[in-house]
C-alpha cells in the first residue's frame, strides 16, 4: 500500500497527535521527496511572535521520517527506525506557513539495500529545509537516522 498524504495525514492524528494539533501536514510524497507545511498559530507561537522551534523540528523530521516509513514498508522487511541525532540551522523568524522539504529519497534507498543485503544497521543522515512563503530559507535540520533488521 502507498503512502499518500491523506494516509499519513490521518497516522500523525493518532500517532503523532502533538504535530498533529500544531497544523503540521504532509502535502506531498513520492519516492525521492516529501514535503510537509505548517502554519504559524496561537497554538504553535513563541513569545517572540514567530513559530517555535520544536513545532518546526516536528514538520522537518516527518519530511524525512515520512519517505522512510513508505520505504520500510516497500521492502517488505522488519526493519526498525529511530533518530540517534539532529542538528538545526535558525536563519530567520518563521513566519506565515513554512514549507519543509526533503529530497534524500536515494540516501533511505542506500541504506535500506545495505541493511537488507548484509543484515547490519546503517546510519545516515537527512536533511529538511524550511522556507516561508516567499521562498525564503527560515530553518534547515538535518536527522541522523538509525536502521535496522528486526530478529
Amino acid at each position: 500500500m502507498k503512502l499518500t498524504p491523506e494516509k499519513l495525514n490521518q497516522f500523525s492524528m493518532i500517532k503523532l497527535p502533538s504535530a498533529w494539533l500544531c497544523g503540521v501536514r504532509v502535502s506531498a510524497i513520492d519516492d525521492s521527496r516529501c514535503v510537509t507545511s505548517v502554519r504559524h498559530r496561537w497554538i504553535n507561537q513563541n513569545p517572540f511572535n514567530s513559530m517555535f522551534w520544536a513545532v518546526q523540528g516536528m514538520a522537518a523530521e516527518l519530511s524525512t521520517g515520512a519517505m522512510l516509513i513508505g520505504k520500510i514498508r516497500e521492502c517488505g522487511k522488519p526493519v526498525s527506525m529511530l533518530v540517534a541525532n539532529n542538528k538545526a540551522n535558525f536563519s530567520k523568524k518563521a513566519k506565515g506557513r513554512i514549507t519543509f522539504e526533503c529530497l534524500d529519497g536515494a540516501v533511505i534507498d542506500q541504506a535500506l539495500t545495505a541493511t537488507l543485503a548484509t543484515g547490519e544497521g546503517q546510519t545516515f543522515w537527512m536533511e529538511s529545509i524550511g522556507k516561508d512563503e516567499k521562498g525564503d530559507v527560515v530553518s534547515t535540520f538535518q536527522f541522523e537516522w538509525t536502521i535496522k533488521l528486526r530478529s
